[in-house]
């Protein structure tokens, strides 16, 4: 699943007995599910329909100002407890980097065969989605750091503005992996209070205006707005921006976006849904989907989407959310699981000494 908590309890006295995993917080599976699915849309909007649709480009806008904010936030949330120990070193190499492996393999073997492009493996290069693996490995990793210093949100958002003004080339993934930063050390920092004061009449109440706020003027400036700001991978040269209003830029961006990702938490439903089950195995339609839309992008289904016309926003979110279904069943996670949830040999990472082990194993990482 893309997101778990990493065990931070300490460790019990030697007689202590392993305590019980703990109840999973409906709220936050109905959050991954809905971010994952955001995640397929989006992709659908970006890879298969063109850009002069103005309906659906105001949408996306509005999609990507908060859906990569808030689903890396939930990855700092769920990683305030990783300090480096064998057991969470394992488990980030398992769950993070061989399906990052894996997946590099499938997608150049898939572009090899619908694009015709030769099949050349650079693990540094991260393809399309992928991205977001090497990103979550390096930003996990440095979990330590962040929660070590002091003023770690501001020092994120010095770092990813910083970033911007470079011309650091893609190697893995870095702009994104700065730019994107700040998000992950706000999880970092939350709390549960932090989710619950978002949980009350007003502010969901608000959320509905803020949306709806949002996409109405999403829509108004869709046609002469560059995307590309939402990415978080072009310097402010590739944007031909002077820096003192990139800097400006950006600091709005993180703005509007901390706004709607507070308007999307406050929407989120607190209790069991039909799709809270489907929360716990994000990782499946996360690394999945991008081969059917590739596909889709290769044999023409964008045209017979963008016929639609404006029907395509009410559409593709249908498909989008068919798709994140499917690739969460039982059937898909059972052939999947092998190459998205693998068992790490622990003979290749240390063990825990015995008087550091902790009261209940590592989850999931994702």
């Amino acid at each position: 699943m893309l997101f778990a908590p990493v065990n931070p309890h300490n460790r019990p006295s030697a007689r202590a007995s392993p305590a019980p995993e703990r109840t999973r917080d409906p709220f936050f599976d109905n959050a991954k599910y809905l971010l994952v699915t955001l995640v397929v849309i989006g992709h659908i909007w970006g890879s298969l329909l063109p850009a002069e649709l103005d309906t659906v480009r105001g949408a996306y806008v509005v999609v990507y100002l908060f859906h990569m904010p808030a689903f890396i936030l939930l990855c700092g949330y769920f990683s305030r407890g990783f300090t480096g120990r064998p057991d969470q070193v394992r488990a980030l190499l398992a769950r993070v980097l061989v399906p990052y492996l894996f997946f590099t393999v499938a997608y150049r073997a898939l572009y090899t065969v619908i694009w015709g492009s030769p099949f050349e493996l650079t693990p540094t290069e991260p393809t399309y989605l992928l991205w977001f693996l090497v990103a979550l490995f390096l930003w996990r990793l440095t979990t330590p750091v962040w929660q070590a210093i002091r003023f770690a949100v501001p020092a994120a958002v010095a770092i990813s503005l910083g970033a911007g003004l470079t011309g650091m080339d893609y190697e893995l993934a870095l702009p994104r992996v700065l730019m994107f930063l700040p998000w992950f050390v706000l999880g970092l920092r939350l709390r549960p209070e932090h989710f619950h004061r978002l949980r009350t009449p007003l502010c969901r109440a608000a959320a509905v205006v803020i949306l709806l706020i949002a996409l109405a003027s999403a829509y108004v400036m869709a046609p002469s707005y560059d995307v590309r700001w939402l990415h978080m991978q072009y310097s402010n040269d590739d944007l031909h921006s002077a820096w003192p209003d990139y800097l400006v830029t950006r600091m709005l961006l993180f703005g509007a976006s901390a706004v709607l990702v507070a308007a999307f938490f406050a929407l989120v439903p607190t209790r069991r849904t039909p799709f809270t089950a489907l929360g716990a195995a994000t990782m499946f339609p996360f690394l999945t989907h991008g081969l059917l839309v590739q596909i889709g992008q290769a044999y023409g289904a964008g045209d017979q989407l963008a016929r639609l016309g404006a029907w395509a926003v009410v559409v593709t979110p249908l498909l989008g959310v068919a798709l994140s279904v499917l690739f969460s069943s039982a059937p898909v996670r059972r052939v999947l699981r092998p190459v998205v949830e693998p068992r790490f040999p622990r003979r290749l990472v240390r063990d825990q000494p015995k008087e550091q082990d902790r009261a209940s194993p590592t989850r999931s990482l994702l």
